[in-house]
């Protein structure tokens, strides 16, 4: 199953807001942070999304919907 990365990054408005949680219950994919600095004002994740593709990029679209901005991470890993 295909697993890629990504960078999020979280206005201040969307900080508090649990959105990885409900882009896990939202789509079929398997989220897993890799790395993460939040703050009262700001926030960045990168997460590793797993599940079929074209489940993993309506997540994504998800997510932008949601208000975060959404980059690939280059060294994606495809399994």
């Amino acid at each position: 199953m295909p697993s890629l990365r990504f960078h999020i990054r979280f206005p201040e408005e969307k900080v508090k807001e649990p959105i990885i949680y409900q882009i896990g219950h939202e789509y079929k994919v398997v989220t897993n942070v890799r790395r993460a600095d939040v703050r009262e004002t700001t926030g960045w994740m990168d997460v590793e999304l797993t599940g079929e593709t074209s489940e993993i990029e309506r997540a994504v679209e998800g997510l932008r919907k949601k208000g975060v901005l959404v980059d690939p991470i280059e060294l994606n890993i495809v399994e």
